[in-house]
């Protein structure tokens, strides 16, 4: 290995010793001289064709006025990662990935404004996703905004008839005008209450919680999606005791039967048992299902709760609402409903017992691919003269690249946020595509 050469990633030093001449104002020709060497032998150095090592790399940097270890070590890599992230967020304009290293030599300003920039653009799509959902599926905010509108429809009416009738009976008009007071009165308390929310939203250390269900995503959140307390049944009491203490009725419910069937699922498959299947068969859930005689579903949602897990977990029910929501990185979840149809979670749906798999695309500035694997199982809780309830679940495992002839399918989150074009499942316009 040359010890010389420098860390992965970073600017080669001839470079930087380039970049550095260059903002100095200095000549190939006035370096060359102060370092004991040809201006030519300098030239094949900056375009590292040659290497500057020992003394003649002191030399050079005294010339240039920086440190020795400035021009071997070159720039931190994080930068270069950033602008290869930058470059592959735009696919339909390739950048010259060849010239980065000079790019960030030349440029480091501008490089940072454009990482700066990337990352800022991935930022503000978060937020149009959860004001998206927030705005679409929040009650009291859709509560709040009807009251509103139907103040100031009452307010207008009002008006309407007290401008164009003339000859009104001077009760009806006092009735009128106290209609058109307590309607104005109850339009400004309205904005005021809904100006209050918004922006109350903003301080708090946690969003809003829309649903119960998003109550009791947010406690697992908190806790890293893993509840160390199961696998001790003394422990799980302190579990039931956090449960109780969730905002709404609604999400203690869904609290106490999330601990119920964790509870007996942590019972059933230790943690412990878990890792050991989990090294002998690998990360393929229906082989440990197997191994360890508990059914996949068990399995999958005990592998997403494991502690540091890096996989996400998507659990709904027959008529597609999703009932739990793990999140992975790069592959963004809408909270309530109207998931993207191409998720081999609803093709498991419609096929019980049978596994599918597929390798997946999620759009965004930065596409991501994942390894998706979706089960269901189904149950008739009252016997043959009941209804038959399904329920699937899909785990999500980051991929650095996609496995050799595997196809890769492109997905979204909800059609409302996907960036895709021309996408066959489409639903409905998205906000985030540019039109016309």
């Amino acid at each position: 290995m040359d010890k010389s050469a420098p860390p992965a990633g970073a600017l080669l030093p001839g470079t930087q010793i380039r970049e550095r001449r260059l903002s100095l104002g200095l000549r190939q020709a006035e370096v060359a001289a102060g370092a004991g060497i040809s201006a030519s032998y300098l030239n094949l150095i900056e375009h590292n064709r040659r290497k500057a090592q020992g003394d003649l790399l002191g030399r050079l940097a005294q010339v240039l006025g920086v440190d020795v270890a400035t021009l071997s070590e070159g720039a931190g890599g994080q930068l270069l990662d950033d602008l290869r992230t930058a470059a592959a967020s735009v696919p339909t304009m390739p950048a010259e990935l060849d010239r980065i290293e000079d790019f960030a030599g030349r440029f480091p300003g501008w490089a940072a404004v454009l990482t700066a920039t990337l990352a800022r653009a991935g930022q503000l799509e978060r937020v149009v996703a959860a004001l998206n959902d927030r705005i679409t599926h929040d009650p009291h905010l859709s509560a709040s905004l009807h009251e509103m509108l139907s103040a100031v429809s009452s307010v207008r009416s009002t008006a309407a008839i007290l401008a164009e009738t003339e000859d009104i009976d001077p009760v009806w008009r006092g009735r009128f005008h106290r209609n058109l007071h307590e309607d104005s009165e109850r339009l400004a308390v309205g904005a005021e209450a809904l100006v209050a929310y918004l922006d109350g939203s903003e301080s708090r250390e946690t969003e809003q919680a829309a649903a119960p269900q998003e109550e009791l995503e947010n406690w697992l959140a908190a806790r890293d999606w893993h509840l160390a307390e199961l696998e001790d049944r003394a422990g799980a009491l302190h579990l039931q005791t956090e449960v109780a203490g969730l905002a709404s009725a609604a999400a203690r419910s869904l609290g106490a039967a999330f601990l119920t069937q964790a509870m007996a699922e942590a019972e059933a498959l230790p943690l412990a048992t878990l890792a050991a299947a989990m090294a002998e068969t690998g990360s393929d859930p229906a082989l440990v299902a197997q191994k360890c005689r508990v059914p996949v579903l068990v399995v999958m949602r005990r592998m997403a709760l494991q502690p540091g897990a890096r996989v996400g977990l998507v659990c709904c029910d027959a008529s597609g609402t999703l009932l739990f929501r793990k999140p992975v990185e790069g592959f963004v979840l809408p909270r309530f409903g109207a998931a993207c149809p191409l998720w081999p979670l609803f093709t498991a749906l419609g096929r019980p017992m049978t596994p599918v798999s597929a390798t997946l695309e999620a759009s965004g500035r930065v596409p991501r691919l994942f390894r998706a694997m979706a089960y269901c199982e189904s149950r008739l809780p009252l016997g043959f003269g009941g209804p038959e309830l399904r329920e699937a679940g899909m785990l999500l495992f980051p991929l650095d690249q996609a496995p050799d002839h595997d196809q890769v399918r492109a997905v979204g989150s909800s059609c409302r946020i996907c960036s895709r074009r021309n996408c066959p499942a489409r639903r409905e316009p998205s906000i985030v595509l540019q039109t016309g």
